[in-house]
């Protein structure tokens, strides 16, 4: 081997040397580009989830004037979790808010202003394993408090009213009050959304399995379904939520249990979607979930939130209880119903 040979070879493995370092360094610098965008990425995503939820103080709203929180010992494994593990009574409310186009598109109340159209107060028991769930009827007649505005005046107090119109008149906190003030059960947060964010999470979810036990066929909801095992999409879930004509005596007691079988297809939609190992579809669900929401301060956050539903995670379909306030129709009012007594006040005493 000559000189020359030898040295042509060191050139040739230097060069092959810087061709590598140089590959690394191109390497390096892409993961560390994927890196930042990746981080941006996440970064803009949370900001616009966290931006997407609308809050409301209702405990700054109603002060000391509501039920007392219960006084509960810490069991001894909540102490070693980092997680919340107490009972909770939220109020959920579904409204049919005309606002945005999308709310009118699919059928939302009068443009003058909504309603509680649904309207379920989930009590969660100490430990967040099981749940019950009971839904006040919203033709039912009740005395509305007095409820503070945001112009800082106060509503009247009325008598025989009905009880979806304590949203109307002065929004979350009133309904607040006036769940509160009929049951005597502190709500500890409360969850709103509207028509077309419920519609929209069943979508992101990639519809919801029901069973209908009869023919369904309202013409108001737009809704046709034969009895039998059905997969919903987001449109169809919402008119099978609010179906009344088409079902039993055409109340709103009927709708009721529909509504109550579309939360458990909720539940264990969710519980059998793999959401953490798509992250795509976990976006869409979350913003869909965030979208058209408006919680209490108190879960006003992306954080509260996902805390809430960490704490959740050993709750599933089949350890939440649906039932709906006892009622009896209304003596001044064929088409009204009233709280059954006192079967009500002792299924409330059972969520204090």
């Amino acid at each position: 081997m000559t000189r020359h040979e030898g040295h042509g070879e060191r050139d040739d493995t230097g060069r092959r040397a810087g061709r590598r370092r140089r590959a690394r360094r191109i390497a390096g610098l892409a993961l560390a580009g994927v890196l930042v965008l990746g981080g941006g990425t996440v970064g803009w995503a949370y900001w616009h989830l966290d931006h997407n939820i609308r809050s409301v103080d209702v405990d700054g709203a109603l002060g000391d004037d509501r039920p007392a929180r219960p006084m509960t010992a810490p069991s001894p494994s909540a102490a070693a979790s980092p997680l919340p593990s107490g009972a909770l009574n939220i109020l959920v409310l579904g409204s049919d808010s005309r606002s945005g186009s999308a709310n009118r598109r699919l059928g939302g109340g009068d443009s003058s202003g909504a309603r509680s159209d649904t309207a379920m107060v989930v009590h969660i028991e100490a430990g967040r394993t099981r749940a019950t769930v009971v839904s006040i009827p919203r033709d039912t007649l009740v005395t509305r408090p007095s409820c503070p505005l945001s112009t800082g005046r106060s509503t009247a107090v009325a008598y025989g009213a009905m009880f979806n119109t304590a949203y109307e008149v002065g929004g979350p906190v009133c309904a607040v009050k006036t769940v509160e003030s009929i049951t005597g059960v502190r709500m500890d947060h409360f969850m709103e959304i509207d028509f077309s964010g419920f519609a929209e999470l069943v979508d992101a979810l990639g519809g919801v399995d029901v069973t209908t036990d009869q023919d369904i066929h309202d013409a108001d909801s737009h809704l046709d379904l034969a009895a039998g095992a059905h997969h919903l999409d987001g449109t169809q879930a919402l008119a099978l939520a609010r179906t009344r004509h088409g079902i039993g005596d055409g109340s709103d007691l009927g709708r009721i249990g529909l509504q109550q079988k579309l939360v458990k297809a909720l539940l264990a939609r969710m519980a059998s979607t793999s959401l953490l190992t798509d992250p795509a579809r976990l976006y869409r669900v979350a913003d869909a979930a965030t979208a058209s929401l408006t919680t209490d301060t108190g879960l006003g956050s992306l954080n509260a939130l996902m805390s809430l539903g960490e704490s959740l995670k050993g709750l599933t379909a089949g350890h939440v209880t649906t039932v709906m306030m006892p009622v009896v129709t209304a003596p001044s009012d064929p088409s009204r119903v009233i709280a059954k007594e006192p079967a009500a006040s002792a299924l409330w005493a059972s969520l204090r």
